[in-house]
């Protein structure tokens, strides 16, 4: 009986393996090469029509209709970015320890808390501004104000900072936690001084990816922190840049300051990223 030889089918399964594995490299960098492309569109387009818009009128202290200074709604921008990650980051960070770490596995509210929290992440910002119009503006009688705006955006980004913090703890491995437990360190101080140092990195980037959509939000703004053009306190009504662009554009008398703004709005997004990034590295550093 003469052997079966199986060397001429092994020849056309390689060959078929290496086309695909080519058809997939292809695919990957295709896709990787226009997101670039469109990414660099998008950056070139602004600067081209925003940069040779600049001009000193815009930095004015002051808001006017002549000028249309946008210092007032950089100022509005950072505060109101502070005050939203002040009020989200602890509630969501702690929310994430106790599912993480404390929770029993398998616990059915811990399943409840993370689909509610999935479903929260999907819903579109201006149903958080109209729930923040009808509690925070009129149930609660604060008005048209950076508390309205800063407690709707909080709430906002919430689910986004449970989840990716939530995900970083998962990623640290039980063997940090068994070794500390094995010296003798209480769960509090293993979560504290060993959990947390580990999937800093992780945390940050979801308070990294929150900035960039509280920086980028008009929807809810709208309808809680209100249009106006000036410097405000606690209570009083504020536009952020994304607010002062939107506001520009509609009135259709100030395009060219519109993208002057978007110039500006794009170089804030880029420095607190790389404030953030430079943050997180010093952290990871320790």
């Amino acid at each position: 009986m003469r052997p079966i030889s199986i060397a001429g089918k092994r020849q056309p399964v390689r060959l078929h393996g290496r086309v695909k594995s080519r058809v997939q490299r292809g695919l990957v960098y295709g896709a990787a090469a226009l997101t670039f492309a469109v990414l660099l569109f998008l950056i070139s387009y602004i600067l081209v029509r925003g940069v040779p818009n600049l001009k000193p009128s815009l930095f004015s202290w002051t808001y006017s209709s002549e000028n249309v200074s946008m210092v007032p709604a950089i100022i509005t921008t950072v505060e109101m970015t502070l005050l939203a990650l002040l009020l989200a980051v602890p509630f969501g960070l702690f929310t994430a320890i106790y599912l993480n770490e404390y929770a029993a596995r398998g616990n059915k509210l811990v399943n409840i808390i993370r689909i509610t929290t999935e479903t929260l992440s999907g819903i579109p910002s201006i149903v958080y501004g109209l729930f923040g119009m009808l509690f925070f503006v009129t149930y609660l009688h604060w008005g048209y104000s950076m508390a309205s705006g800063a407690m709707t955006l909080a709430i906002m980004i919430l689910p986004l900072i449970m989840r990716t913090a939530e995900e970083a703890l998962m990623s640290v491995p039980d063997s940090f936690r068994e070794a500390s437990f094995g010296l003798g360190a209480g769960r509090l101080r293993t979560v504290f001084r060993i959990v947390l140092p580990s999937a800093m990195p992780g945390i940050l980037s979801g308070i990294i990816l929150s900035i960039g959509r509280i920086v980028g939000e008009t929807a809810a703004l709208i309808f809680t922190a209100g249009t106006m053009a000036q410097i405000p306190s606690l209570l009083q009504s504020g536009r952020t840049l994304a607010i002062h662009m939107y506001v520009l554009s509609g009135e259709g008398l100030h395009m060219n300051e519109a993208y002057a703004t978007a110039v500006v709005l794009l170089i804030v997004v880029l420095l607190m990223n790389a404030l953030s990034a430079l943050v997180a590295k010093r952290l990871t550093k320790k």
